[in-house]
């Protein structure tokens, strides 16, 4: 938006319209020009920023590509130490199952053949007690039939 150069009306009287006319037409033209530089100076200053700007959003979209796919590659050789020491971890865990399983199998086995030895005792006893307490009886009824 154009600003017209005005002057005042002693500078008309003095010089007179037509040169006073002209310098104000010379005023607005120099106007012109300097916005029209100053213009294509903002363009140009703009398009440097813009280039700028775009190199730098380059670099950085670089540098963070870079650092995902560097914590990406930490995450996954992390997850393998994971999986790794998980993979181990069970491993162990059903190596020790097993054996408690064994232990516990011939805990019970020897806790079952001390139980069967001590119910075989019981019932020899038993059955002496009772051949016993048969016989006796038995040997009293043949003497007493033999007398």
């Amino acid at each position: 938006m154009p600003v017209t150069a005005k002057l005042s009306r002693k500078f008309y009287d003095t010089f007179g319209d037509e040169i006073a006319n002209e310098l104000v037409e010379w005023f607005n033209q120099v106007d012109a020009t300097y916005r029209a530089d100053l213009l294509q100076l903002n363009e140009l200053n703009f398009d440097r920023f813009e280039a700028k700007l775009d190199q730098r959003l380059a670099q950085l979209e670089t540098k963070v590509e870079r650092e995902l796919a560097q914590f990406k590659a930490e995450v996954d050789r992390r997850f393998e130490q994971l999986d790794a020491k998980l993979g181990q971890g069970i491993t162990e865990l059903r190596s020790e199952f097993k054996q408690g399983i064994a232990e516990l199998r011939g805990e019970l086995r020897a806790e079952f053949h001390s139980g069967l030895a001590a119910s075989e005792a019981k019932l020899i006893r038993w059955m002496f007690v009772f051949w016993a307490g048969t016989f006796v009886p038995l040997a009293g009824f043949v003497v007493a039939l033999m007398l």
